[in-house]
């Protein structure tokens, strides 16, 4: 099969599109054969050497897929040979062909083609399992989300706002600040002008938010900490501002605050399978009642994975990047 690898650590012109040999299933997974994948930030830091696949992974990069099951233990998942998936996968989705587990796989929203669908995986498991799970956003609360225009932000908007809940979106630039507007956060706010600490403060009429997806951490720590209300939450999800920051504890002590996180890839099978049933459940019919969707900014052919990686690295996306096979 053709696959693009990273043929050593570096810039995006270090994938390389190669032929591999086919993916063999283990017990409980199927082989799926790829119409389309997802390319996200931990790509690019595995590309550059910074996140290595956890062991037993595939070397290849590529976490979420959309196409059709061709092989494997389809009834795992409650799916059979021949049935049309999207899957989150430990590595492997810049591929011809894909391995999952079967119980990581989601029919495809009705309505929605295999190129939007290969953009919901990595997405919605992430924003799931942190924003509503670990982050705990229930009815009537206010979320404030870092990166709003990326694929993470684009669906922490969109289905924050699908839940009921006031959503306020940072972003690098007035473009993107309408485009999270559009989609549903009541104020798109950018950084690169204004403190969105104020605006926060200003927004919510001095009350503050009571819970953060951050995806910077760093710095923005102690300013995530002066935008919360009290008993509020800072999920972390990357580092992109770097993974160290001064934090006023005596915040967390008396306004009884929570600052936790997590990544997704290393996290066990059965763990990403209960995720996959919460969107089934919760998440799946919005998307087939047309309430939200996946916003795809742009395609590329296999080969041009490189040119993907370069788009998402000059940051100026609104929503998602797709692979197409």
């Amino acid at each position: 099969m053709k696959a693009v690898e990273i043929s050593k650590p570096g810039g995006p012109e270090v994938l390389k599109l190669v032929e591999r040999p086919m993916p063999e299933p283990k017990a409980g997974e199927v082989v799926i054969k790829v119409s389309a994948a997802g390319v996200n930030r931990p790509d690019v830091f595995q590309r550059a050497g910074s996140y290595p696949p956890p062991p037993g992974a595939s070397d290849l990069p590529g976490l979420e897929v959309a196409g059709e099951i061709v092989g494997g233990d389809a009834a795992a998942g409650g799916f059979a040979v021949g049935d049309k998936v999207c899957a989150l996968t430990a590595g492997g989705g810049y591929a011809e062909y894909c391995i999952a587990p079967a119980q990581h796989c989601l029919p495809i929203p009705k309505g929605l083609s295999e190129i939007e669908a290969a953009g919901l995986p990595e997405t919605y498991f992430t924003v799931w399992s942190n924003v509503f799970e670990r982050g705990r956003l229930s009815a009537g609360e206010a979320l404030l989300v870092h990166g709003g225009a990326s694929g993470i932000g684009t669906t922490a908007v969109q289905l924050a706002t699908a839940m009921g809940n006031a959503v306020y979106a940072t972003v690098g630039s007035d473009e993107r600040a309408r485009a999270v507007e559009e989609l549903g956060a009541l104020k798109g706010i950018n950084y690169r002008s204004k403190d969105y600490v104020e605006e926060i403060k200003v927004l919510t009429g001095g009350k503050g938010v009571n819970v953060v997806l951050d995806m910077v951490a760093g710095d923005y720590i102690n300013r995530d900490i002066q935008c919360l209300a009290d008993e509020g939450r800072i999920v972390i999800i990357a580092l992109l501002g770097g993974p160290k920051g001064m934090v006023d504890f005596s915040q967390l002590m008396r306004r009884r605050l929570t600052v936790t996180g997590s990544t997704l890839r290393p996290r066990s099978v059965e763990f990403k399978g209960q995720i996959a049933r919460a969107l089934k459940q919760n998440v799946w019919p919005l998307l087939e009642a047309g309430k939200i969707k996946p916003i795809v900014h742009a395609t590329f052919p296999l080969a041009q994975a490189c040119d993907a990686h370069a788009m998402m690295e000059a940051g100026e996306q609104i929503g998602k990047i797709v692979l197409t096979l």
